[in-house]
């Protein structure tokens, strides 16, 4: 009995010395089948970013660039038959590009040199469907050489967008795109006559025709472009042929050959944030469980869940690996430039919040500005991007903690150095000489060489003779920015009140956000009554609640027009809801002489006449009538299968114009893809008005807009669903709005 009891004990303290022995820092750490919860944990808190990794952390603001055949087209997304003559560039201007991205703050600049469509926009050796067969210089423009020459020149680094989907590999008859071909040993790059490379460099690589042709087209980019910083891999497939699949070990041993510097997106150094609308998680985790080995893996998933690294998420992993996260959306509605009238361009105040919410929430800020038709940032875009860039220096520029007294570590402006917390839990305090007034703290974890470990901390101020929490939140990791109401105060106090280990605070600073006018929404009400009122934050990922980018105050007024001129100081003065049954109001906030940006809404008819004729289907509590109630959080939604309609009367005839269709976005079930809309006087005879396409609705499930080529005169309209998105069996409509 006593020899048993020796041998439990034995075990016992063998399994506790193996639990507590050191943790080596590393990017990926494997979790043993014997691992408790909380050696699960510890290890989670040794997980840390390569240098590569912790380099792109750092641009923190970075741009997109969406440009080829879709900016002339108009479309989302091409069908990869566009004749490359449609490529119509007449002028390209990087300069200006880089400029304005300069005066932004951003870093980065990533360019779709292939998108879907397969059109490219470098001089290929390996493709004639690009910018070679288009009149652009007559068939010589490479607008990726003019770009990379603009970088240097502005100290902006290069990204790269290569579309592995490739619709023209796919639908031309020679593709190679799922051609069936063998996989055989080839060299990489394939020698062209009389184009040859200055990088010698040559790959061995067994695979078939499409990985070879994609595997060239990253040589030439690769080597002949400058270092590229960041190779991009969309993940969309909107269509495959002869299960093309993609040898990624080979693209990744040639990217980290050619681009020892460069980080891969959509694969194991960054991922995607799971939306394309600027949304942002409360807590963004950048160490995040895996099923298997990140660094061997040849499918990544996309993560969209709202939870990834927590605690929880954690102890069912195989793995633990530190994938950090881009958020990404555009400047603009879609990824690609449509028009300066129709298309909205986000204001200030948005991109500044997007800002404050993605690099202040663990994350990289990826931008989309996509240049106009006559290859330069339209003036609507350019006006975002220096102000923004204004309002980050203005903000950020410098800490109010500069000369203040507390442990210099997190003072310095110095993310080599950092302050080591013996414990758990702790904090830490700062006084300033005289009382300081801030409405932003910054932190930032040592995470390259402590991984982040933060999971609760809160932020005090000395405010009549005690503390007084101002504002608290979960994790840190790389840059946590908290916004707050005005505090004056000269103590103040950083509390660590949970952590997976001992963490290492490298960043406290303090910042000022001068208030500016709020940005405005317009809304119609069913009796066609419009309403102007300051946003309401769609993301409100503050846990205390307050829009602290803009002072709510009613220290402001709204001026608006309706006759499609810009408003001004002088403009009509809102005074409350008004009736307006066609065209566009434009509203600015005005606010000690400032102005927001304009607001603008199109005009939709009043819906209180309307009656429903008839729906396909419908589900319980998911009536037709939702369709047009003037309440977006309500929907009609089909059943499934079979095809898909809604018939309304109007109530009388009208001039049509276009109408507005907004999806449900409790999922993404039902959004209508495509579709077309018949007419008719009498609700007998019927004719077809025109075909509609959205694009990318999943992704950036926002109001879309579609005009007529030309007005048609109806009582009753039906909607016809012909395709839904990602397939779905069933059709959604949150609110279908009519314009004449």
């Amino acid at each position: 009995m006593k020899k048993t009891i020796f041998l439990l004990s034995a075990c016992w303290m063998m399994q506790a010395h193996a639990q507590q022995s050191p943790i080596p820092f590393r990017n990926t750490i494997a979790v043993d089948a014997g691992d408790s919860p909380a050696e699960i944990i510890r290890k989670a808190a040794h997980v840390v970013p390569t240098a590569n990794q912790y380099a792109a952390l750092r641009n923190e603001f970075i741009a997109f660039i969406h440009v080829g055949p879709n900016t002339f087209t108009r479309m989302e997304w091409g069908n990869g038959k566009e004749d490359p003559a449609i490529f119509d560039l007449k002028t390209l201007n990087t300069d200006q590009w880089c400029a304005a991205m300069k005066a932004a703050g951003m870093k980065m600049v990533i360019i779709t040199v292939k998108h879907h469509d397969g059109f490219v926009l470098w001089q290929s050796r390996y493709t004639k469907h690009g910018i070679m067969s288009t009149g652009f210089r007559n068939g010589k423009g490479d607008v990726l050489r003019d770009l990379s020459a603009s970088l240097k020149k502005y100290g902006l680094k290069l990204g790269i967008y290569l579309s592995p989907a490739d619709l023209y590999q796919i639908e031309n008859a020679e593709g190679l795109y799922g051609n069936l071909s063998i996989y055989t040993k080839r060299t990489i790059p394939r020698a062209v006559p009389g184009r040859p490379f200055a990088n010698k460099t040559k790959f061995a690589f067994e695979v078939d025709d499409y990985n070879e042709y994609f595997l060239n087209q990253l040589f030439e980019l690769l080597t002949e472009y400058g270092p590229v910083h960041e190779v991009w891999f969309d993940g969309a497939h909107p269509k495959t042929k002869g299960g093309q699949q993609y040898n990624y070990a080979a693209w990744k041993q040639l990217i980290h050959t050619l681009a020892p510097k460069a980080v891969i997106f959509g694969k194991e150094d960054i991922r995607w944030c799971g939306n394309e609308s600027g949304k942002t998680r409360a807590e963004e985790w950048n160490v995040i469980p895996y099923p298997e080995n990140p660094n061997t893996a040849s499918h990544f998933p996309d993560m969209e869940a709202d939870s990834l690294g927590q605690r929880s998420k954690l102890l069912s992993a195989k793995y633990l690996h530190y994938q950090q996260a881009e958020t990404n959306t555009s400047i603009r509605e879609g990824w690609f430039y449509r028009d300066d009238t129709r298309q909205k361009v986000r204001s200030t105040d948005d991109v500044f919040d997007i800002y404050e919410r993605s690099v202040g929430g663990n994350s990289t800020f990826l931008l989309n500005i996509p240049p106009n038709r006559e290859g330069r940032f339209s003036p609507a875009d350019s006006i975002v991007l220096y102000e923004t860039g204004r309002r980050i220096r203005e903000t950020y520029g410098s800490s109010l903690f500069k000369v203040a007294n507390g442990p210099q570590a997190v003072l310095d402006n110095n993310p080599a150095t950092a302050l080591q917390l013996k414990g758990e839990s702790g904090a830490i305090e700062i006084t300033t000489p005289k009382p300081v007034t801030i409405n932003r703290i910054v932190l930032q974890e040592a995470i390259q060489t402590s991984s982040e470990r933060v999971e609760k901390h809160a932020v005090d101020a000395w405010i009549g003779g005690e503390w007084k929490e101002i504002a608290h939140s979960a994790n840190i990791g790389y840059k946590r920015i908290l916004r707050f109401p005005d505090v004056t105060a000269s103590r103040f106090r950083v509390r660590i009140i949970e952590s997976r280990l001992a963490p290492a605070i490298s960043t406290v600073s303090a910042h000022y956000y001068r208030s500016r006018p709020p940005q405005l929404a317009i809304s119609q009400s069913v009796e066609g009554m419009v309403t102007i009122a300051p946003v309401q934050p769609e993301f409100n990922w503050k846990p205390h609640g307050e829009n602290a980018t803009q002072n709510l105050s009613a220290n402001f007024e709204i001026r608006y027009t309706t006759d499609g001129s810009t408003p001004n100081a002088q403009s009509w003065k809102y005074e409350g809801p008004f009736r307006m049954t066609a065209g566009e109001v434009k509203a600015i906030s005005v606010q000690h002489k400032e102005t927001s940006g304009v607001a603008r809404q199109t005009i939709c008819l009043a819906k209180n006449a309307w009656k429903l004729v008839n729906a396909s289907s419908e589900r319980n509590r998911r009536p037709a009538t939702a369709a047009f109630d003037a309440n977006p959080k309500t929907f009609w939604q089909s059943a499934d299968g079979g095809a898909h309609s809604i018939t309304i009367d109007l109530g009388a005839s009208h001039e049509l114009k276009g109408f507005a269709y907004t999806p449900q976005t409790t999922n993404a079930d039902g959004m209508m893809a495509k579709g077309q809309i018949l007419v008719s006087a009498d609700g007998q005879t019927w004719q077809p008005a025109e075909t509609f396409e959205f694009g990318n609705l999943i992704n950036d499930p926002t109001t879309r807009y579609h005009y007529f080529k030309n007005s048609v005169k109806a009582r009753f309209v039906k909607i016809e669903a012909t395709e839904t998105a990602a397939g779905s069996a069933s059709v959604a409509i949150a609110e279908i709005g009519f314009f004449e």
